[in-house]
């Protein structure tokens, strides 16, 4: 079945050849504001086809202006050919091959970014944008069907390897599969079967489009994990269908975009959903694609011998490292830069309209920008050495690049270990993956021979008799934020603990206040909350023996030994966390009884807890350890030092929240473009 090495052994999908198992799915990057393919979406493309990837899914495309949204290609006119034909051109000549995905958002669609008013099988209120959908008529679902197999001609013309129906995560195909969105009464409504008619008339429809040789896939949910709605039994049955319609692989995924079950932010474990694409591929005997948090090789190998799947997908992973599957073959002797699923510039990007960028990838979508203007290597006449002062996010990824282009650079980092502010971000439960950054950027660093020092304070006077001795061309001062001091009284003797202090490590007692709804707070009492509770391994014992009723088993996970409080004066918590992310952090929040108080003001702390005072009146949280979550503010002493006593030959720069407090990849941003900049 495969080669030496699974991951890298041909496969076909109908009359299609892939040179390895590596899909890169449909991702909505926002790149394209009109319509029509840009140098941006192009250049992005070429490079992942150049870093090895077998098959690049391009996605979703518009078959209409009803069910798509700003930033999407589109299908529905032959004027865009021209440019779909160029992206072609450029993915085959890296030699990848390449499909589109046919989207039509139903019901999730908004008319506030259309203009259009949503269609659906029926006309009930979307859980996205609370618009109520127009109901199709049955003449306007055969004009729907065609608008499918017309952008599936287009594909074809445009000269692409084969095309994708989205049939799965809540858009329109799946809204027509599923009884919780489908109330018809026609021959589209009922019972399984109709409500599969839709989808399987659009397929045979393609067919007649595109002819019987045309590689056609489908992305189906593999549980839609939406009360009433269909389970992997469900999906089996649909999967089957579709290959008995003409369907040459499957791609499985999870469940729709209003599911509350997690399917992509950082606390679904690795490949969580495997399960999904093994079960439908029980039932047909097509490729079947699994995807969702496939986050390393490894992983991706072990479904492949496993039998999960012949193929897998991670967009994701490649958005962070275009060159992972050369990495991944040995062809690139580089550590693969790792996506650590904080969809910081993905997913979160998308849901506010603005184009994808990657935290722990400062290029991603800028590849058309940086151009022949992003050289490896400095001028050798001016090759600097360099001393970066702040071993964190920002001082390691400026490290690393300014190494790469070949300036001689060292780190001091003042705590015990590099990571900085990416530690903190990490301790709080299932966030433990931002440490892979970290890992990567030092494991990197070290390779291009930049000397981290750690344990080394600086100071303007030792970073001056440091100059007397190295020679400084260039001093790098990135030494991060500060914790805000509390704005309201403290008694005297009371100790407060910063939140920094406390997803350190520092102990706390057990009656805890949080003052500060932001993310660090709400971070700090998820770490707080989930201490005492019930570890993974144990509760699998437990099961395994029915030691403990499920009921019983749900309490010990969620309650730990802790009781923890937050304080919030405005009016809601987490509000500067991603959309992506947020809604399931509030969930634990209330699953671990964090008690959240909102339009609440600290008025002071004294030793027998907080005084606030909220929407009912004064009142006091007794309380045994006080902490302030309350902002930072930009460490800039040091920098302020060295300007009024370093030699005017030494070049001084500041970088991330040194300059100004903002998200780990701001500060990754700033660190790479200060870099290449030298």
């Amino acid at each position: 079945m495969f080669n030496d090495d699974p991951l890298f052994s041909p496969i076909r999908i109908g009359t299609m050849e892939l040179k390895n198992r590596i899909v890169m799915p449909a991702m909505h990057l926002n790149y394209c504001p009109t319509g029509e393919v840009t140098d941006q979406l192009i250049e992005f493309y070429r490079k992942r086809a150049r870093g090895g990837v077998g098959l690049i899914i391009v996605g979703g495309c518009g078959i209409d202006r009803v069910g798509n949204t700003i930033g999407m290609v589109q299908l529905d006119e032959d004027r865009y050919l021209p440019r779909l034909q160029q992206l072609v051109a450029a993915i085959h000549s890296e030699g990848a091959k390449t499909i589109t995905q046919l989207y039509q958002a139903g019901r999730y669609a908004s008319s506030q970014l259309t203009g259009n008013q949503p269609v659906a099988p029926s006309p009930l209120p979307s859980k996205l944008t609370q618009e109520i959908p127009h109901e199709l008529t049955g003449e306007e679902i055969k004009k729907m069907i065609q608008k499918f197999a017309q952008a599936a001609a287009r594909t074809q013309q445009a000269g692409f390897d084969g095309v994708e129906i989205l049939a799965g995560t809540g858009y329109l195909i799946s809204e027509f599969l599923s009884p919780v969105t489908n109330k018809r009464t026609d021959e589209y409504g009922g019972d399984l079967p109709n409500r599969m008619r839709f989808a399987l008339e659009v397929v045979a429809e393609i067919r007649k489009a595109v002819g019987p040789d045309f590689p056609l896939l489908a992305r189906i949910a593999g549980h839609d994990f939406v009360p009433g709605g269909h389970t992997n039994a469900e999906a089996r049955i649909f999967a089957k269908a579709l290959e008995e319609a003409g369907v040459n692989a499957i791609n499985v995924t999870g469940g729709w975009h209003e599911t509350l079950v997690p399917q992509i932010t950082m606390n679904v474990p690795p490949a969580a959903f495997r399960y999904l694409a093994r079960g439908i591929k029980e039932a047909v005997s097509v490729p079947v694609i699994a995807s969702n948090r496939i986050t390393s090789p490894e992983l991706a190998r072990d479904i492949l011998t496993s039998g999960d799947a012949d193929l897998v997908g991670m967009a994701r992973p490649l958005l962070a490292d275009p060159f992972l599957p050369l990495k991944a073959q040995g062809l690139d002797s580089s550590p693969i830069r790792p996506c650590v699923g904080c969809n910081q510039g993905c997913l979160d990007h998308v849901f506010r309209g603005a184009p994808v960028a990657c935290l722990v990838n400062a290029e991603a979508g800028r590849e058309a920008e940086l151009g022949l203007n992003n050289k490896t290597q400095a001028d050798s006449a001016v090759l600097k050495k360099i001393l970066v002062v702040g071993g964190g996010p920002a001082g390691l990824e400026f490290a690393r690049v300014a190494s790469l282009r070949g300036h001689d650079v060292t780190v001091w980092e003042k705590s015990s270990q590099p990571g900085g502010q990416i530690n903190l971000a990490a301790a709080p439960p299932d966030r433990q993956d931002f440490n892979r950054f970290t890992d990567y950027l030092v494991q990197v660093c070290e390779m291009q021979d930049v000397k981290i020092s750690t344990g080394q304070e600086a100071t303007a006077e030792n970073l001056l008799a440091s100059f007397e001795k190295e020679g400084w061309t260039d001093i790098v001062v990135a030494t991060g934020a500060l914790p805000m001091e509390p704005p309201f009284p403290v008694e005297e003797g009371v100790v407060i603990t910063q939140a920094w202090d406390v997803l350190a490590g520092k102990e706390t007692g057990h009656n805890i206040v949080i003052v500060g709804g932001g993310s660090v707070g709400v971070e700090t009492a998820l770490y707080l909350a989930n201490q005492g509770t019930l570890d993974a391994e144990t509760l699998r014992f437990l099961i395994v023996n029915q030691a403990e009723s499920i009921d019983t088993l749900a309490k010990l996970l969620w309650q730990g030994k802790k009781r923890v409080t937050l304080v919030e004066m405005t009016k809601g918590v987490g509000r500067d966390l991603g959309s992506s992310t947020r809604w399931a952090m509030l969930a634990d929040l209330k699953r671990h009884q964090v008690k959240v108080l909102t339009h609440t003001m600290v008025k002071a702390v004294g030793p027998d807890g907080v005084r606030v005072e909220g929407p009912e009146g004064e009142s006091l949280i007794p309380a045994d350890t006080v902490v302030p979550a309350i902002g930072s503010v930009a460490n800039q002493e040091l920098m302020k030092e060295l300007q009024a006593k370093l030699p005017i030959q030494v070049a001084l720069h500041s970088i991330g929240d040194t300059i100004r407090p903002a998200k780990v990849l701001d500060a990754v941003q700033s660190a790479y473009d200060a870099a290449r900049q030298l």
